[in-house]
């Protein structure tokens, strides 16, 4: 079992934070819909790498605390990011030796999960959204899951474990 010591927990809550201001940092209208899902990146990797110690219940409350941040239906973020890290935990021994292109494609559909979940429940809360604000960051956030991986790996190369 992997542990963490108390600065490698930070060094994980850190990067967590720092996506979440990401998702909070304004941007201008023609980009903002390509606005990568950086929490949904960051949890996907956190759970593929350490799944005992950053797992359901971790994506359930940063995404309680993504749904204050944005001003969404509470519980929105939190179901989705609760259930896309449970596939990733349930498949974290297949996605680790993926190669860079099958896994940007395992996480293409893991992202395609997580906005279909929020189009339903937005669907059934009667929460009207152009087809672009759920397609596009899919997209960029499949883009840029390599240089997302190697960060979040050099992060978690300083991280002491036990």
């Amino acid at each position: 079992m992997i542990r963490l010591r108390g600065s490698g927990r930070l060094s994980v809550i850190g990067t967590i934070i720092v996506a979440l201001m990401l998702m909070a940092v304004p941007l201008p209208d023609g980009i903002d819909a390509f606005r990568p899902d950086w929490v949904t990146l960051t949890l996907i990797y956190w759970a593929m790498i350490m799944p005992r110690t950053w797992s359901v219940g971790s994506a359930w409350i940063v995404g309680i605390v993504l749904d204050v941040a944005q001003g969404t239906i509470l519980g929105q973020h939190a179901l989705a990011l609760s259930v896309v890290v449970f596939v990733t935990v349930k498949f974290h021994l297949l996605m680790r030796v993926f190669p860079m292109q099958q896994l940007a494609a395992t996480v293409f559909a893991l992202l395609a999960l997580y906005q279909f979940l929020l189009f339903w429940i937005n669907g059934v809360a009667g929460v009207d959204a152009p087809a672009i604000a759920y397609w596009a960051p899919v997209l960029s956030g499949t883009l840029l899951w390599p240089a997302v991986s190697v960060f979040l790996r050099s992060v978690s190369s300083r991280v002491q474990l036990r």
